[in-house]
């Protein structure tokens, strides 16, 4: 096992972080930009380190002052969390250069799956349904035109490297192709500085379903089941679930047993999530995330199965806690994002908390690095906290996260609270029939 853990992240998921390595008996060392230095998971660390000024390019995606870090205080293994490095394979080559754990899989692997085209060939090649497309990156019109009048219209193009909806442009029509070819391209090559565009099918009312996955990197692995992410509004998440209202218990085992099996194969290591849509009983992969997921608890509420432990283990050699057949899923639980912003133009809302009061009691946890008196930087990610509520069935679920959401205090700032409220008195979301185009359908017929 690690004796000292360097966690390279913020706010609460670096605070998660902390604490499962506290539970392990491991050293944590908080790197922070000065931005940061009231943080919370700063103030609780053994150690910390103050990596640069606030801009992230200059602290939390500086490798060097990192690496820099790690070796001034002795830490043997580095936790991304999510964001700012989860995903980068040279950091992931970096690290194990200067003999530190990376506690992620290997660059290799987040290399095939950070290339959308890449990694689509590769799940297909270890049995994951795929939506129908180009087998690779579409340069030509010409092309593009021959590969959507075979799978139909409507057809979507998507950034090769991309994520969060950038470079994605829908066409229900040849015309429409010609412009949203040039207008994805032109998109991708700004964001990602990588112009490739692939094709697919355009579903026109799936849900977002995705699997959570821990392999051992040695040919072992587990699912852990699948959560509901389809309330999304331009393409973020805002709502997650466990499990998915939409599935039933056969579609559950058998999704969940292709990807495990497909994950064993590649011989990945440590935590993952296979994403999917979903449309008329048949799943479509999407892409696959290299790293632990926001939304990672309502998993962990449902299996009672600590995903970061699981990733800690992995990494230091240990293997998985658990076999397939000693899983257990019981329950339901929700997650809603609560963010530092404006609950109807959703603008970010930075500034000082004057009153935090978060909602306790059964099956409720939440998850955020913040407090009474604590000031929001205006640089980074606007979460502030999650709140993650179980119950035993969906409707017990639903209940208690009404009252908990009632008993929510955020002072000073406006937070998304208010449409979490709304959400969870609308009939929809209480009969779980909703797909990823739900919430802004919602949010534009309220303005």
């Amino acid at each position: 096992m690690f004796q000292k853990i360097l966690i390279a992240n913020r706010g609460e998921i670096a605070l998660r972080v902390l604490r499962a390595a506290k539970e392990l008996g491991i050293q944590t060392v908080a790197v922070h930009s000065t931005a940061d230095a009231d943080a919370m998971h700063v103030r609780l660390a053994d150690e910390s380190v103050c990596i640069g000024p606030p801009p992230s390019r200059d602290s939390y995606l500086n490798i060097h002052q990192i690496v820099a870090a790690c070796e001034i205080t002795g830490a043997d293994a580095i936790h991304p969390g999510y964001g700012f490095l989860s995903e980068n394979a040279r950091f992931a080559d970096i690290l194990a250069a200067h003999n530190i754990t990376f506690i992620g899989p290997s660059g290799d692997h987040i290399r095939i799956m950070g290339d959308k085209i890449e990694a689509k060939r590769t799940a297909k090649r270890l049995g994951i349904p795929v939506v129908p497309g180009s087998e690779g990156a579409v340069t030509e019109e010409k092309e593009a035109k021959r590969i959507a009048a075979e799978i139909g219209y409507p057809v979507i193009i998507k950034a090769s490297a991309g994520g969060g909806g950038r470079g994605m442009k829908v066409a229900r029509s040849e015309t429409d192709l010609e412009i949203a070819l040039a207008t994805a391209r032109s998109e991708a090559g700004a964001a990602f500085g990588d112009d490739a565009v692939y094709i697919e099918k355009y579903l026109e009312k799936p849900r977002h379903i995705e699997v959570q996955v821990v392999g051992d990197g040695r040919g072992g692995a587990i699912h852990l089941g699948e959560r509901d992410c389809s309330l999304q509004r331009r393409h973020q998440k805002v709502w997650e679930e466990a499990n998915s209202p939409a599935l039933n218990a056969e579609e559950r085992a058998r999704i969940g047993a292709t990807c495990a099996k497909a994950i064993a194969d590649l011989g990945y290591s440590g935590a993952g999530t296979i994403e999917f849509l979903y449309e008329d009983g048949e799943f479509y992969f999407i892409e696959m995330n290299t790293r632990l997921q926001v939304e990672h608890p309502v998993t962990e509420a449902i299996t009672g199965i600590d995903l970061v432990h699981e990733q800690i283990r992995v990494a230091s050699g240990g293997g998985l806690s658990v076999r397939q057949d000693e899983v257990r899923f019981q329950g339901h639980a929700i997650e809603c994002r609560i963010n530092a912003e404006d609950p109807r133009t959703f603008t970010p809302s930075p500034g000082t908390i004057t009153h935090f009061h978060t909602p306790g009691g059964l099956g409720i946890r939440v998850d955020s690095g913040v407090y009474s008196g604590y000031r929001i930087p205006p640089y980074y990610d606007s979460l502030i906290g999650k709140l993650i509520v179980h119950g035993r069935n969906r409707v017990e679920c639903m209940m208690r996260l009404r009252r908990a959401l009632d008993e929510f205090v955020v002072d000073g700032i406006k937070t998304t609270l208010p449409l979490f409220r709304d959400l969870v008195g609308n009939g929809d979301i209480a009969n779980g029939d909703y797909d990823i185009h739900w919430l802004e359908k919602h949010l534009a017929a309220k303005d």
